[in-house]
């Protein structure tokens, strides 16, 4: 029987190479967790073994640290640790072979100007952000109502939306780990309750980001704009009066919403083309039919009952459909977002969205979730979004306003399970290395706040 020796584990976010760990590695980190919270907390961790692993032993670990990851992730405690997270990100900047050492990053407004933060390689998310507060002069109690988003930007100067930055990661690795000049971080408001914008309209800075955000949005035809409206927009532009701007703005359609990419739904019919906007508690659909007549509607997250990302392996020879799964052909990752939603009274229906955004578009609706969660309570906004800044805030399963089973069904065979966004993670898929892996070899399926093992099993090491 061949004896396959695995030398570490790949993670990936968003079909990107985020860190390489090995196993004992992994060990490490769950024996400092049981030494923190004891063995009553922390899951089981599958145990070493002595001798070199079969195939079917490699598949039953790659299994078990599955379920360890994701057991540890869905945890309240132990997936908002700093231990958890700073594992990441140490593996994250071990991974990319990048010192700790001083750097100049460029953080982009929402109107292409740049701000120039000097920062260490190793900072976190948090630490970026603060940075660039700093040299805004933003208020520190009006950063949390701002984010940081890697975005690509496409020959026509149309964004990209591929993840918002998270705390288990190092916002310069992230980047530049990328390797292309298309990528680029920008800051955006995190919020979308536009009562929100008076707080930070009261500051000069937070005036300025959101007037700017506003103004790009309406250049780049995510708020829908009539010659009237234009006309009016283009007095207060020239006077100078950014509030005025801003306050109408919020009349008009789509504002503060997040525009995707043009993709693919099964609603009303399958293999229709769609652009779907993200704002106001709904996901917009603009559908395209297949006799070519247009049509609108909403889809509010109130009305969702649950979510689910998933993702499946396309194989493609020269950009087309290539041989069976299974082959060694390379492959493409389909991800769509699919919701089950309450048509009329007594009739849920599910919808799918095929798109390479669908974990973003998962990210939007659990946001506005959080912030609905919140008013619901009558809690404070600010120490929400403070929470959110600082990758703390969970919810117990009573409290969800969505509900999702930790590992939902599939009816494809090829399309591998994932669990509903988690509000920390990104698409995350881990898969086995072996000797005659490439180092720069990215390929595996991505999963939402969800741990997959993939490939073979390890000896220990």
């Amino acid at each position: 029987m061949v004896q396959l020796t695995m030398k570490a584990y790949n993670i990936h976010v968003n079909g990107v190479l985020h860190c390489r760990v090995r196993y004992s590695q992994l060990l490490g980190l769950h024996e400092q967790i049981k030494k923190e919270y004891g063995n009553n907390v922390v899951p089981a961790f599958p145990p070493k073994r002595i001798f070199t692993l079969t195939p079917a032993e490699v598949e039953q670990r790659r299994e078990q640290l599955e379920k360890y990851m994701q057991a540890v992730r869905q945890d309240p405690i132990l997936g908002a640790s700093e231990m958890f997270n700073s594992f990441l990100r140490k593996a994250q900047q071990e991974t990319q072979q990048i010192p700790t050492e001083e750097v100049p990053l460029e953080i982009y407004l929402s109107n292409g100007h740049k701000v120039k933060v000097n920062i260490l390689t190793s900072d976190q998310t948090e630490d970026v952000l603060e940075a660039v507060a700093l040299k805004l002069d933003l208020p520190d109690d009006l950063v949390g109502y701002f984010s940081l988003f890697l975005v690509r930007e496409g020959v026509d100067g149309g964004l990209t939306f591929i993840r918002k930055l998270q705390e288990f990661e190092l916002p310069y690795v992230s980047v530049t780990s990328l390797r292309s000049s298309d990528f680029h971080i920008i800051l955006r408001k995190s919020y979308w309750d536009t009562a929100y914008d008076s707080n930070v309209m009261e500051n000069r800075v937070g005036l300025n980001l959101l007037y700017t955000q506003t103004v790009s949005d309406i250049e780049r035809g995510w708020i829908l704009v009539n010659k009237d409206q234009h006309r009016q927009l283009k007095s207060l532009q020239e006077k100078g009066s950014k509030k005025e701007l801003i306050r109408l703005g919020q009349t008009l359609k789509y504002f503060g919403y997040i525009k995707f990419d043009p993709c693919i739904t099964d609603f009303p019919e399958k293999g229709c083309h769609v652009i779907v906007s993200a704002g106001n508690n709904e996901l917009n659909f603009h559908v395209k039919l297949p006799n070519e007549q247009m049509k609108e509607g909403s889809f509010k997250v109130t009305r969702m009952r649950c979510w689910r990302v998933t993702s499946s392996q396309v194989p493609v020879v020269n950009g087309t459909a290539g041989p069976a799964p299974g082959s060694s052909a390379k492959c493409d990752v389909k991800l769509e977002l699919a919701f089950e939603y309450l048509m009329s009274k007594n009739r849920l229906q599910w919808v799918t969205i095929t798109s390479p955004q669908a974990i973003m578009m998962s990210i939007c609706l659990q946001s506005m979730v959080d912030e609905l969660m919140v008013k619901k309570s009558g809690g404070s906004i600010t120490k929400m979004l403070r929470k959110r800044h600082n990758g703390s805030l969970h919810r117990s399963d009573s409290q969800q306003a969505v509900k999702s089973p930790p590992i939902l069904d599939s009816p494809d065979s090829n399309r591998e399970q994932v669990v509903k966004l988690s509000t920390k993670l990104s698409s995350v898929s881990l898969r086995g290395i072996t000797a005659s892996n490439s180092a720069n070899d990215i390929s595996g399926s991505d999963f939402h706040g969800n741990y997959a093992f993939e490939g073979i099993g390890d000896d220990d090491l």
